[in-house]
């Protein structure tokens, strides 16, 4: 049986608990790995940073729970309100998109003042190209609302890659040295890591639909690795001389 047959099955309810358990963890990583370095600085009135910090991270953990609520719906036989909902989530995801290229825009323009302007442009190439490949996975996933099979792999695949960050602040906070972050951005290889971790939740999705007899189903083979392998690249090219030029022309708009 390939890939193609999971067309056959309209949302069986394993695959409803699945992504619906998927997104509890999401959102369990999202705000637990964000926990050390945001929330509990935050309420500790520890963390300073511009305001946009935190409408970004208002933007990302409403969109996380969006997420589950979306999946919740889908679990209770509520598809209607999941679709009724769906205008809502690609004006949430939209904004989401333009905090993340907002924040790093102003976090560059900072770092370029404390003297971290090279680490800082080297690192943006993380940003720089993964919310392309976000925008386009999710443009994707929404042209392909009436084909729920796409559909639903297409944005869990969008999701495990999202987890990079809130995955990458547990390693942080586990192995940097102490005052590491006084030196400035880090280097882009440390984004590696977190991804393989993030690749092992897109696992669990491919595992289950083998359970199920799919094998390898193209959403998850081309969103997962479109959505994954772009912070290799983007490690691959952060330190070129042509990276280095498009940095400083994508920092120059911010003025």
């Amino acid at each position: 049986m390939n890939a193609v047959t999971a067309g056959r099955v309209a949302t069986p309810s394993d695959t409803r608990e699945f992504h619906f358990r998927m997104a509890i963890v999401f959102v369990l990583i999202a705000f637990g790995g964000f926990t050390p370095t945001y929330w509990a600085p935050v309420m500790g009135g520890r963390f300073h940073a511009p305001p946009i910090a935190h409408i970004h991270g208002a933007l990302l953990f409403s969109w996380t729970l969006f997420y589950l609520a979306q999946t919740a719906w889908v679990r209770a036989g509520k598809v209607p309100r999941h679709r009724a909902w769906g205008l809502a989530g690609i004006s949430l995801f939209t904004l989401l998109l333009c905090s993340i290229v907002v924040f790093k825009l102003t976090l560059m323009k900072l770092d370029e003042a404390h003297g971290f302007g090279e680490a800082t442009r080297r690192f943006a190439a993380i940003i720089f190209l993964g919310v392309p490949v976000m925008a386009t996975v999710f443009a994707t996933a929404i042209a392909n609302v009436s084909r729920p099979e796409i559909h639903r792999r297409l944005m869990y695949a969008l999701m495990c890659g999202m987890m990079v960050p809130a995955i990458a602040r547990v390693f942080i906070v586990l192995l940097a040295p102490a005052g590491a972050d006084a030196g400035g951005p880090p280097p882009p290889f440390v984004a590696l890591p977190p991804t393989g971790v993030a690749a092992l939740l897109l696992v669990a999705g491919i595992v289950h639909d083998w359970r199920r007899g799919v094998r390898w189903h193209p959403a998850y083979v081309y969103g997962g690795l479109a959505v994954l392998l772009t912070n290799v690249v983007a490690v691959l090219v952060s330190g070129t001389d042509a990276w280095m030029r498009i940095a400083r022309a994508i920092e120059s708009v911010a003025g």
